[in-house]
This record gives structure tokens, sequence and C-alpha cells, in this order.
């Protein structure tokens, strides 16, 4: 075929579909097995996995390096299974399946090696490699066409690297140009069918085993197949000749083949279930569209998130289906509408179920430090440098987190139980009113993180309204109020009169107060707050967050932070 920028971005597309279209059969395979039966196969299976998704972000740093634009986000990444692997051999039919000799033949299928010599092929492949080989093609003919600066028209910044992508083998390459791109093919190729199309090893250590070399993912396979490990001097042919590798096929929980949500009624709790997994990896896929197009630092907040994933099925396995089978993930699609807080291109903080808060639409982030008396009142806050963000970042709620206030995804791996409270019934009916001469004082103690702006210098503001006669004194409440940062106190101008809000930009601000100790995060400016449990949050000028991790009242802060003395 004749190949143009526009044809490659279509195949690097369809690679990014390729890579996604093997994650649901080898993700229901390794929920399916028991850890204590089966640790050699959860290994096998689950190193192959993380690989995958390796493949996935390399092939989405190729189209990003050549000016495309990957796309996970959409109906067709998740079409009914069984379904055919995308853009090739149409007799191959990927199934949602537990793991056994079935499922063994499909991944052995789906990473089978090119034949030696087999012609590069763009679309309709026999093996994967054969995709790839017409990719690596395409690149170096266009290079040579159009020049390599014309074809690799990327925007760096969009490129997702090592710093990124954690607890995975192999090396996640950054591509700028034909060299590294030609690394990237090569990396996901070894990894899938082995060095020089004719080795056993993928040219890594293994992950697991430091002390050897690792097997490519075919052979892998092949080893669970044969029940026997490859070890040096073997060869293809040869087969594995080394130490047994086990697998116990009474360790593996019996999920129902391709299980569909119609296969139960709406309310039944499988399908409950069911849709709550569609829901996560629905996010996941959403979050990783994120990623790969223009915020890298997202990575990790989708990986984290595919925690959940697994505690969802492992959950749903446990559950007894009809014939002696237990339930499975369906892998439907959910639509961003029923998703609600992915929705749109609008600023809005989305809170994710025992995650962090994902902010979307450039929201200005900065710090913001309490200036304290020699007394240590609170006098007024401190506005520092903007901190630098991406087009959507998402921000620590677990206080675990490495590169505060920032989400690194430790919240998985410490299993943060980010539990919402039951949201609170709307300001205007919870806040208990005291009349001033001028000024009447709304307070919803509730909401209150104690910074102190309404008891510090010289007397609280609820004794300090009898005064307030005094136009001076009126002015000390009125700007007291307003550096209240959780807006637990506001005023109006008389009883039931309009809230008077100081003028407050659409932004976050990460607050410290004295001696360091770090508090909540500040919303300002009306900007929505999409909780996890689908609700929205009462849209206010101000409010504060919990980054601690510890407040009661989720996703508020309600001041913990400073009982557990927590700091950055």
């Amino acid at each position: 075929m004749t190949w143009t920028l526009e044809s490659l971005r279509e195949h690097l597309q369809w690679a990014v579909e390729l890579e996604h279209a093997t994650l649901p059969p080898y993700l229901c395979a390794l929920y399916s097995l028991d850890p204590q039966r089966n640790p050699e196969a959860i290994q096998v299976v689950g190193s192959v996995f993380s690989e995958e998704m390796l493949h996935l972000a390399l092939a989405a740093n190729i189209l990003n390096a050549v000016g495309g634009r990957p796309h996970l986000d959409k109906p067709e990444m998740l079409p009914p299974h069984p379904r055919r692997m995308p853009h090739g051999d149409r007799s191959l039919q990927l199934s949602l399946a537990p793991f056994g000799p079935e499922a063994l033949e499909m991944f052995l299928r789906i990473e089978r090696p090119a034949p030696p010599g087999g012609p590069a092929e763009g679309d309709n492949y026999e093996t994967i490699g054969q995709f790839y080989d017409a990719i690596e093609r395409a690149l170096i003919e266009l290079c040579d066409e159009l020049g390599e600066d014309a074809v690799f028209c990327g925007d760096p910044a969009r490129q997702v690297g090592d710093a990124h992508f954690r607890h995975s083998g192999g090396r996640l390459i950054v591509v700028d140009s034909l060299k590294s791109a030609l690394e990237a093919l090569e990396e996901i190729v070894e990894q899938g069918e082995g060095t020089a199309r004719g080795e056993v090893w993928d040219g890594d250590a293994d992950m697991f085993h430091p002390d050897r070399d690792e097997v490519a993912h075919y052979y892998r396979f092949q080893e669970l197949k044969l029940g026997r490990r490859y070890q040096r001097g073997d060869t293809p042919e040869s087969g594995p000749t080394g130490e047994p590798i086990g697998f116990d096929v009474d360790g593996v929980r019996p999920m129902r083949p391709n299980p569909r949500l119609t296969d139960h009624p709406e309310g039944h709790p499988i399908r409950v279930a069911q849709e709550e997994f569609n829901h996560t990896y629905c996010a996941v896929l959403h979050l990783l569209e994120q990623t790969f197009n223009g915020s890298p630092r997202m990575l990790s907040v989708a990986t984290g998130t595919m925690y959940a994933l697994k505690a969802q099925a492992e959950a749903l396995m446990q559950m007894p289906d009809d014939e002696g089978f237990v339930a499975g993930p369906t892998f439907d699609y959910v639509t961003p509408a029923a998703r609600q807080w992915s929705v749109g291109e609008s600023q809005r903080v989305a809170v994710l179920p025992n995650g962090p808060y994902v902010v979307y639409g450039r929201v200005p982030l900065r710090r913001k430090l309490k200036i304290v008396s020699e007394n240590n009142d609170s006098l007024t806050w401190q506005t520092s440098a903007a901190i630098e963000t991406e087009d959507t970042y998402a921000l620590c709620r677990c206080g675990r987190s490495g590169s505060k206030p920032f989400c690194d995804g430790t919240h998985a791996v410490v299993g943060f139980d980010g539990t919402e409270a039951e949201p609170m019934a709307p300001y205007g009916e919870l806040q208990h009113v005291h009349d001033g001469v001028g000024i009447s004082a709304q307070r919803v103690g509730e909401l209150c993180i104690h910074a102190a702006f309404c008891i510090g210098r010289t007397r609280p503001i609820a004794k300090m309204l009898a005064d307030t006669e005094d136009s001076d004194v009126r002015s000390d409440v009125m700007g007291r109020i307003d550096h209240c940062p959780s807006g637990s106190y506001s005023y109006a101008l008389e009883r039931g009169g309009q809230s008077i809000e100081p003028d407050l930009p659409r932004a976050i601000s990460v607050l410290e107060e004295e001696d360091g100790q770090a508090s909540a995060l500040w919303v300002t400016g009306d900007l929505p707050v999409h909780r996890a449990d689908g609700r929205l949050q009462e849209t206010r000028n101000r409010a504060t967050l919990c980054r601690c991790g510890h407040s009661s009242n989720k996703p508020l802060c309600d001041g913990t932070h400073r009982e557990i003395k927590f700091h950055e």
C-alpha cells in the first residue's frame, strides 16, 4: 500500500485498539486463578498483562510522536464478547473465560510468532508481528519521503515515560525520532514473540526472577501448557527442558464464559456488581485517554484504579451463577453521560472511588500559607506562585502520596478507604443565624475546618456581633468571615438577605497553616465537585476538601488534619 501520515496514524490507533483487545481476556483469566493454588500461573498471566499495558503505552507514544491522538474511551473498544481480534485474523475469537486449556490456546494464538520471512501486513494480518512489521515499514518509507522532522511532528509533552509507569517489565520508551520509534516497536514485538523472531527470550530480565532471562509471551504460555520452564540453551524447536512449572486445574474459579448483563434482570445482585465493574473499567479507559492526550501523570491514577477492578472481579467470582458457574465481569461500555463525572470539557473536580480528586479544565492550582500574629491569631492568607499542572491532573486524597499535592497511585497500594459521608443538607437549611447591626452572620458548624479566623485577635465573632454598631467592629467581622476557607461562616447585610461572598477566582489552593501544618484543599469560584457516589456536592463559592485521608465528612475536610498533625 502507499503510506501517508494519515494512514500511519490510523494504523497506530489500530495498534492501541489491538493492545487493548487482549486486556479483558487476560484479566478474566488472571482473576479466576486462586493465588494460593496457582501462584506460578498468576505470575505468567500477570506479567503478560503488565507488558500488554506497556505495549499500549508504547503504541500511544508512537501515535503521539507522529501527530496523532490516541482514543480509548469509546464504545468500539468494548464490543460484546466473543469478538474477533481487531483488524486481524478473523478466525481468532477473543473470549472472556477462566484460565484453562481453552484460554491457554487462545493466548497462544494471540501471541503466535510471525513465520520466518512472512510478509508485513497492515490489516487482516496473521500475527501481531506482521502488523508491527507493516508499521515499521511505513515509518521508514515516510521518513525517506517526507523527512524525519515532518513525520515526528507531535508534541513531546504528550510522551509517557518510565517516571509515569511503575511496576512493569520492559522499557517505556519516549518516542521523538525514527530511531526511538523503531526501538519501541522492537520492544513490543520481542516481548510478545522473542528476540530476532527465532528466540525464546525477549531480551529483558525476568521481572519475578531477576537471576534469569525473561521468556517472551508466546513461550511463557508454552511453559504453562507443557508444564516445564525454558532454560538457557533451549530453542523453539527443543521446547522447554528446565524445572517443572505447576498448574492446578482445580484452583480456578469456574467463571461463566462470556457473561452478559442480560443474563440477569435489572437489580439482580450479580448484574449490579457487573455494572459497578463496568463503571470502574470505563473509568480506567477514560483516565488512560487523559494520560495519552496531554496529562501523562494520570497514568499512575489509571493503573491505581485497576486495583479496584481486581477486588470487584474477585467479588463477582465469589457469586454463584447457574449450573455450577460463578459470575464474571462483562466488560460493557458505559457511556460518559451515565458516568456523569467524566462528561464534557468543563472545569470541575471528580472524586474517584477510594482514589484521588481528578481536576478537569486546567483549573489553576497554587499554594496558600496562613499568616498568623505573634500570638498565633489567624490574620490572612498569602498566595504563592502557581503550581505547574497538566490539562487534567489528580490531587492526593489518601494523604500518602510521595508527590503531594499530586496523586502517585499510592492509594491503591495502601488500600485507602475513601467512603464518603452522606451528603449534608443544603447550607441554607443548616445555617444558624446571628444578627448584629448591619450584618447577619450565618454559620454551619459541620463545615468548620478550624482555620480559626473566627476566634482570634480580639474576641470570637459570636461575641463581637453585639458591638457591630461600631463600623470598625462590623468591618472586622466581615473580613474574618471572608477569610474562612470552608465558608462555614458567611454573612448578609440583614437577616434573610443575599449572602455576600468574597470575590474568589475559580481555582484550587493547597493550604498550609502555621508551623508547616498541612491543611485542606480550598476549592473556590463555584467550582463543581462530583462525588464518587455520582451525586453533585452542593456548589458554593468556597469549600474545603480533605487531603489527609482521615476526615469523617469526606470528601469535605473536618479539621482532622490538625489532630493527626498532617504534614507534607
